[in-house]
């Protein structure tokens, strides 16, 4: 159990709310939720779903209708077509990750994984007994990957390689020059790729280029996407993963010894968002844009912070080695001394030590006042 790591932004919410219940004006931007409510449409949905009758058990690796609504929406997007028994709706993305890793990974495997990243990933390595390969991930090319340096950490013991795009913590995004290359890496070396595209929908100035539409790669590859970013739905713990059929059977059998099945009336409701109107989805969007050109600009003329513009997500990675203090210190002085809850960089691996991660998943007024808030601390310093 000890090798089990946690996710920064649930402890440092608990350490916030604390300080409310003290009296203490706090303005959360460390959390990665979208602060707008799930769309109408999706939510009648649950709600006829319960009063049909719908609030049994259902098959351990979801009820059909929606594997079919999936696979039509991977095929649109990623231009392949998945097997209905390919498909595994779980509750949330996160038991993707849990269960493909505790599925394959043994003792000496080693995974590759980017690095700042998605704390999950390199926790379940870890648990599983795998060795963690960080691919370092730097400010000058975009928060995208060197090619070379992907290249040079592959080895006979590579049995995975885990990519996230566009990116949480950094909001980068792959190229598809960075795709072909993982791809024909893995292809050449039989690694399986697990390939996070959690946040495909939200994409500002690019297209989303998915691993998995290139030939040859949907037999080598775990597609994790899921409803809580798109769709507003964090709470209602939505998932699901496309992987090849041997994988599948051995990840129903997780699925029956720990949860036995994702809840039946919330998979009629993700049917609603995969078939119904994307307008809210797309307004949502645009509005994380608006906010994303503000926060960057308000982050860059605080002295001793600089930010690129992330190109997706809906996080920013400032860079604040300007400040000649560390992450973990300003995570905890910014919370105290200005009631702002943001996450330190290191929280996502050692290369994301000298940034913070700031989600802009609020509202511009909140956004303005946590920025002047900052300013004012760091002049303190």
């Amino acid at each position: 159990m000890s090798l089990l790591g946690t996710e920064t932004a649930f402890e440092v919410m608990a350490k916030a709310k604390a300080l409310e219940e003290q009296g203490k004006d706090i303005i959360y931007l460390q959390i990665g939720e979208p602060d707008f409510q799930t769309p109408k449409h999706i939510v009648e949905g649950a709600i006829r779903a319960l009063r049909d009758g719908h609030t049994h058990y259902s098959a351990p690796t979801g009820i059909l209708p929606l594997k079919e609504a999936i696979a039509d929406e991977v095929n649109v997007r990623r231009e392949v077509r998945p097997q209905n028994d390919q498909i595994i709706v779980t509750p949330g993305a996160k038991p993707i990750i849990f269960f493909v890793i505790l599925a394959c990974i043994e003792s000496g495997d080693e995974v590759i994984y980017p690095d700042p990243g998605f704390p999950i990933y390199k926790s379940m390595i870890n648990f599983a007994g795998g060795k963690g390969v960080p691919l370092p991930l730097r400010e000058k090319k975009g928060f995208s990957l060197d090619k070379d340096e992907f290249l040079s950490l592959l080895s006979d013991r590579t049995k995975m390689i885990i990519i996230n795009s566009p990116h949480n913590p950094t909001g980068g995004i792959l190229s598809a020059d960075d795709v072909e290359v993982v791809a024909s890496a893995a292809i050449e070396r039989g690694i399986l790729v697990l390939t996070d595209e959690v946040y495909k929908n939200i994409i500002y100035d690019d297209e989303h280029k998915s691993i998995y539409s290139v030939p040859g790669m949907s037999d080598n590859c775990v597609l994790l996407d899921g409803f809580s970013k798109t769709y507003a739905m964090t709470g209602w713990r939505l998932g699901y993963g496309v992987m090849p059929n041997y994988l599948a059977s051995k990840v129903e059998r997780l699925i029956i010894n720990s949860n036995s099945c994702t809840s039946t009336f919330s998979q009629y409701a993700a049917i609603e968002a995969l078939n119904g109107p994307i307008t809210e989805s797309n307004l949502m969007v645009e509005r994380f844009r608006k906010r994303r050109d503000f926060i960057v600009d308000g982050l860059n003329k605080i002295p001793g912070v600089s930010c690129i513009k992330p190109r997706g997500a809906f996080y920013v990675f400032p860079n604040i080695s300007g400040t000649n203090m560390s992450s973990d210190y300003l995570e905890n002085y910014l919370l105290h001394e200005s009631g702002v809850a943001v996450l330190s960089g290191s929280a996502f691996g050692n290369h994301g030590d000298g940034y913070l991660r700031l989600s802009y998943a609020n509202s511009i007024e909140n956004i303005d006042i946590a920025l002047n808030r900052i300013r004012v601390a760091l002049e303190k310093l």
